[in-house]
């Protein structure tokens, strides 16, 4: 039977340099599921696989779209699908992805509720308004026009309230109209394999790992797309702190500091996600051995 092998877990756990070594051992490219990564503007910031890596394995949805585009984990679920079903499994029963994006795993894992497409209209209106009349304002609205889903959607997140007035708006109908939570059935199995740590060894490699990005580059980076600040693609951790360097309302050392601090955040909220799936098997990055093993035979 086909066979997707997926490797999730937390930012700086070591996904990179394990699946590398699954992958040859497997002889099977690697899919990307990580959100941000797939924006070429954004190597350093979000720890893409270097060139050298991606010459000894390929690797697809790296570098493969600009922070201009619009993307979502129901693009990335219908591509990764058309991906695996008229390439990957046409050439060989096993198939490779890795990540850490919660909603992009699942989107491919579960299938995603088929919420249509915002048109660039809608999405320029929308975008817009948020500059003008902030995210308050526009919760508000949420509140009003749909709110089933003003109860449990992030309120401190723009997207997210901006994505559904746009379904609201472009449509007629609430966002939870369109939600349904159903899982679709894949025709192929899915192997789930969770790398963790201890949790001070994780805040110890990102607090690091952050220092690094720092001195090979990640603030010119950082420039180049300031231009661009009020993109989705850039509310992202690395960025929006940087930003609010230039903008001159924190010191650079403090922005550091808050990088390594949101990104040990971001880790523990992935981890809260993925602990709730309980047929995921856990492994330590470092016995490698042992997670080749458990694939071998296991598929």
């Amino acid at each position: 039977m086909k066979t997707l092998v997926v490797v999730l877990g937390p930012t700086g756990v070591g996904k990179t340099d394990l699946c590398l070594q699954i992958a040859e051992h497997l002889k099977t490219p690697i899919i990307n599921a990580d959100s941000r990564q797939i924006f070429t503007e954004l190597p350093i910031g979000t720890a893409a696989p270097t060139p050298e890596q991606q010459r000894r394995v390929a690797h697809y949805f790296v570098g493969s779209h600009h922070i201009q585009d619009y993307y979502s984990a129901s693009k990335f679920e219908n591509e990764v699908m058309c991906l695996l079903q008229n390439h990957l499994f046409q050439t060989s029963d096993i198939a490779l992805m890795s990540g850490g994006s919660m909603m992009y795993i699942d989107a491919v894992c579960n299938g995603i509720d088929d919420i249509p497409t915002v048109d660039e209209e809608t999405r320029r209106l929308m975008t817009d308004r948020l500059a003008q009349e902030g995210l308050p304002a526009l919760a508000e609205e949420l509140r009003m026009l749909d709110p089933e889903h003003y109860e449990i959607v992030d309120k401190n997140n723009p997207r997210r309230i901006v994505h559904a007035l746009e379904i609201c708006h472009m449509t007629g109908k609430t966002y939870s109209f369109f939600r349904t939570n159903s899982q679709k059935e894949r025709p192929f199995k899915i192997l789930k394999i969770g790398l963790n740590r201890p949790r001070e060894e994780l805040y110890e490699r990102i607090n690091k790992r952050v220092l690094q990005m720092m001195q090979i580059g990640l603030e010119e980076e950082a420039r180049n797309v300031y231009p661009l600040k009020g993109l989705n693609a850039l509310n992202t951790v690395g960025y929006k702190e940087l930003f609010n360097y230039f903008d001159g309302n924190i010191d650079k050392d403090e922005s550091v500091r808050q990088i390594q601090s949101n990104s040990r955040r971001y880790m523990r909220k992935q981890l809260t996600w993925f602990k709730k799936d309980d047929r995921i098997q856990w492994f330590n990055p470092e016995n490698s051995k042992e997670i080749i093993n458990y694939i071998d035979t296991s598929i």
